[in-house]
């Protein structure tokens, strides 16, 4: 039997942030029997917001390195994580995203992308 395409596809998921609330969404990272991934403290990961997928410069970077990606407080946990301080300091509309994790040994597996919406402060 040939097989003519083989593609592993990020999941899609559109996201909205409350601009001056505390943005903490966690989400889990399964295999393909839809158990969790174990072993995330060897990875680390990244999620760029752009306004445009072409754009240059990024709107917002989380990452395990600044805090704003969070692995592994629970089998295959990816939390993604933005303070009230930093929501309320968001001052554009919408935009891109994907997230990607990266294995110690550099393998490069982009779990998720989609839209970003902000719902914008009212009381400030």
């Amino acid at each position: 039997m040939a097989i003519d395409t083989i593609k592993a596809v990020a999941g899609k998921l559109n996201v909205v942030i409350e601009q001056g609330a505390t943005f903490d969404v966690p989400l889990t990272w399964s295999d393909e029997s839809n158990s969790p991934v174990a072993g995330l403290e060897n990875y680390t990961a990244r999620l760029h917001i752009r306004d445009s997928i072409d754009a240059a410069s990024t709107l917002l970077e989380l990452t395990t390195e600044n805090g704003g990606l969070i692995l592994g407080t629970a089998p295959g946990e990816v939390r993604l994580f933005i303070s009230a301080t930093d929501t309320a300091a968001i001052s554009w509309t919408a935009g891109n995203y994907d997230l990607e994790m990266v294995s110690a040994a550099g393998v490069v597996t982009r779990l998720l992308k989609g839209n970003v919406k902000i719902d914008t402060e009212i009381t400030r």
